[in-house]
């Protein structure tokens, strides 16, 4: 943060433009008319601009004083905020977790993965939800506590992070009403009759996927890929076809979208990872994150 000119002589001046004169400001300020007038051509020489011009009997913005007022605006209306702000942080303590969710991660499993943490008193879960490489390097720098994803983080010479396996679980096909009897007839080679939604190759999965449907010799006709899981689930339950989705979502995608389970994807399991830069993790609500009751 730059330290050009003193903050002090800033609200000096802000108050000036607020009053409207050095006179009014310095009855404000219950200081002589000299001093406020001195600190206001002293934060002039350290901004190296003139922000007052005379006006008539009185005083006005230049341009610069202009922008200058602005910022201050901003700057000292935060800065009235502050000490409430901090008493009721101060007056409420919580625990706080911060995840990265790797954007080809199924939410709904990510709700699953965090429940052991979920009934925690007192809990703040900040989730940011990007790409590996993006939370990888905000978790370096502590900005997350840690990165939920579905394949343990890749080698980098340059960064000490730690994969901890969080489980499995199978993958199954799933249906909507508007496709379940036609494609429940005959599964799996059904889903060459009917139209197929898969997560896009940006997913781990998907090449496990391909490879199931190949050793079956069926070539679906897709109709949608989707790098969001959430979307995929959403139009698979809309009904424009099947999809793949984690047994382990079985009643809640039922629940959710009227979609049923048609069968399972035999050999084929996603699986789930946190990555923190710690081996053996310090963070209360990590710890029991990764070792739940």
């Amino acid at each position: 943060m730059s330290l050009a000119f003193n903050y002090r002589h800033l609200y000096y001046f802000w108050i000036v433009a607020k009053e409207g004169g050095m006179t009014r400001a310095a009855a404000r300020l219950d200081m002589a008319v000299q001093t406020v007038s001195a600190q206001v051509r002293e934060l002039e020489r350290d901004l190296g601009c003139q922000l007052l011009k005379p006006a008539g009997r009185g005083l006005a913005l230049t341009e610069a004083g202009i922008a200058a007022l602005r910022q201050a605006e901003q700057i000292f209306q935060l800065g009235e905020v502050l000490p409430e702000r901090v008493r009721a942080a101060a007056q409420a303590p919580t625990m706080r977790l911060a995840v990265g969710i790797a954007d080809g991660l199924a939410k709904l499993e990510v709700q699953r993965l965090l429940q052991p943490v979920l009934a925690t008193p007192e809990l703040r879960l900040v989730c940011h939800e990007g790409e590996m490489a993006d939370l990888l390097a905000e978790l370096a720098v502590h900005q997350l506590d840690v990165v939920l994803s579905d394949h343990p983080a890749p080698f980098n010479p340059h960064l000490k992070v730690h994969s901890h396996p969080l489980g499995s679980t199978g993958m199954g096909w799933y249906a909507a009403p508007r496709w379940w009897e036609q494609a429940q007839a005959g599964f799996p080679a059904s889903l060459q009759d009917v139209p197929v939604l898969l997560p896009t190759t940006h997913s781990i999965v998907r090449a496990h996927l391909d490879q199931w449907l190949a050793q079956l010799g069926l070539r679906p006709r897709v109709v949608g890929e989707f790098e969001d899981s959430a979307l995929l689930e959403t139009f698979g339950g809309a009904g424009l076809g099947v999809f793949p989705a984690a047994l382990a979502l079985e009643d809640a995608l039922l629940q959710r979208h009227q979609a049923k389970l048609l069968g399972a994807c035999a050999g084929v399991e996603e699986h789930y990872y946190a990555i923190s830069t710690e081996r053996k993790v310090q963070h209360p609500l990590l710890r029991q994150l990764l070792t739940p009751d």
